[in-house]
């Protein structure tokens, strides 16, 4: 097993909700005791139905919300009790796709800016012209040409915005990143270039991926490992190929016959 990079023990969230002046706060638990390993260089697959948690895990890996209880290690750190200088140098290392390139995509900022923001945040670069070069070289990666720097993200279609969400997330040269349900909002046959693309990407640079989503064709697909989440809790895991053929909740099998085709013929796309 390779060493893990992140390391996610007995997290919990509880949200709480205001019943009014005459009424007590009644509490959400969203998560409730998650605890997983994401390996170098592999891809755990996070896998629920909308409302199981599964999200709320993703922010509280990255540091971008605070369990109520638990703890994230991430290269063997606990994230809460980094300085503020470690906890710079490891939010570069740490970066997130989300759903909706559109809305994770600032529309007043071109490419150009979206792509170097976070280097000269991080100090990468030793200049504007060096940034650029970087900025070029990254879309090329993605699979776009270098001369759409200076177009806006209105100007491109799901699939490329997505792409271009990806070289963003590149662009401060991480380690892991959190892929929340990255392809769910674009058409099927573009999903499987974005697909492709990212798992290129995690064999050219060694990339670890926690991989959110409720689709498990995709899982099948991007994952070596798989935790399915059920109510904020998980409620089994294992291998994709012991998960795949031989689920003992109910809950799994559901959620496996809601996939068009589980014929072991048809799995695993070439890469």
């Amino acid at each position: 097993m390779s060493e893990a990079v992140l390391q996610v023990r007995n997290l919990v969230k509880i949200f709480g909700r205001s019943g009014g002046l005459l009424r007590k706060e009644s509490q959400n638990v969203a998560v409730d005791d998650v605890s997983f390993d994401v390996p170098q260089g592999q891809t755990l697959a996070l896998v629920g139905e909308s409302g199981s948690g599964k999200s709320t895990v993703g922010l509280m890996a990255l540091g971008l919300l605070a369990p109520t209880a638990g703890s994230v290690l991430f290269e063997g750190s606990r994230f809460g009790e980094l300085g503020h200088v470690e906890r710079k140098a490891a939010r570069r290392k740490m970066q997130v796709v989300f759903q909706d390139p559109f809305g994770s995509l600032n529309g007043r900022m071109t490419i150009r800016e979206a792509l170097t923001e976070g280097m000269i945040v991080h100090g990468l670069g030793a200049d504007a012209q060096e940034r650029e070069e970087r900025a070029a070289r990254l879309l090329s990666d993605v699979g776009l040409p270098p001369d759409v720097l200076s177009r806006y993200p209105h100007e491109f279609s799901g699939g490329q915005r997505q792409r271009v969400a990806i070289a963003r997330a590149l662009s401060v040269e991480p380690t892991f990143m959190v892929l929340d349900e990255p392809t769910s909002a674009l058409d099927v046959s573009v999903q499987s270039q974005v697909l492709n693309l990212l798992r290129r990407l995690q064999r050219e640079r060694g990339l670890s991926f926690l991989f959110i989503t409720h689709n498990l064709a995709v899982v099948e697909y991007m994952a070596d490992s798989v935790c399915v989440m059920s109510r904020g809790k998980i409620v089994e895991r294992g291998t994709v190929e012991r998960i795949f053929d031989s689920p003992e909740q109910e809950y799994t099998k559901r959620l496996l016959g809601s996939i068009p085709s589980t014929d072991p013929d048809a799995r695993r796309l070439t890469s």
